[in-house]
């Protein structure tokens, strides 16, 4: 487990609820070279006076050096946390998804909202269409099967892709990939409802083609 204290005075976002903490915040870190080097790795975050503070998701290679978990000592980083979070992510957005036009694209987990950090995921036609993920962080990245998993319990929908934004993966660190990692994926060339109107789109990277 890495360890990372916090330079005096810095702590008082954490508490507030600040979900980044950047590397210009921190005094140490401690730890194995394989764990430090490990973008996404989980860290214990201390005060200058070694208090506990958090649990975070330590990215030696980013800014936002450290992206908490939980302000909550006994609450571990684990796979029952990781599906627990992308459940409620769900759950709290199921209605809309499910009476949404299916042509739309529609949010289903929204990063640090959902306790989530970097993580993106919009559906598109229903259960029987597309998932698309965006893994924009380093702890997103590492818990990917996990949360894919998770994804798939939560809505029926068996047709999962990961969608790469480039510029935010490599300021993680992290290979820019495209790729299906369940089941089927998406055509090259979708309709796509944006307001009152349909776009040709390819969900994939979000590529809009000329009308």
């Amino acid at each position: 487990m890495l360890i990372i204290t916090i330079k005096q005075g810095k702590e008082k976002s954490i508490l507030a609820g600040d979900p980044w903490i950047y590397l210009s915040a921190i005094e140490k870190v401690d730890g194995r070279p394989q764990e430090r080097n490990k973008p996404g790795a989980t860290a214990v975050v201390q005060s200058s006076s070694r208090q506990f503070l958090a649990r975070a998701a330590y990215n030696a290679k980013s800014q936002i050096a450290a992206r908490v978990w939980t302000l909550r000592e006994d609450e571990p980083i684990d796979h029952a946390l990781i599906k627990r979070r992308v459940q409620a992510a769900v759950e709290r957005r199921l209605t809309a998804w499910r009476t949404a036009d299916p042509q739309a694209l529609v949010l289903l987990a929204d990063g640090d909202k959902d306790g989530l950090p970097g993580l993106l995921v919009h559906g598109y036609g229903g259960a029987e269409g597309y998932l698309v993920c965006q893994f924009n962080s380093g702890a997103a990245d590492l818990w990917r099967v996990a949360i894919v998993q998770a994804l798939v319990k939560a809505t029926g929908c068996g047709n999962v892709f990961e969608r790469s934004d480039e510029l935010l993966r490599k300021g993680e660190g992290l290979p820019v990939v495209w790729r299906a990692l369940a089941g089927e994926e998406p055509p090259q060339r979708l309709m796509v409802r944006e307001g009152k109107g349909l776009v040709p789109m390819d969900i994939r990277t979000g590529f809009i083609y000329p009308r």
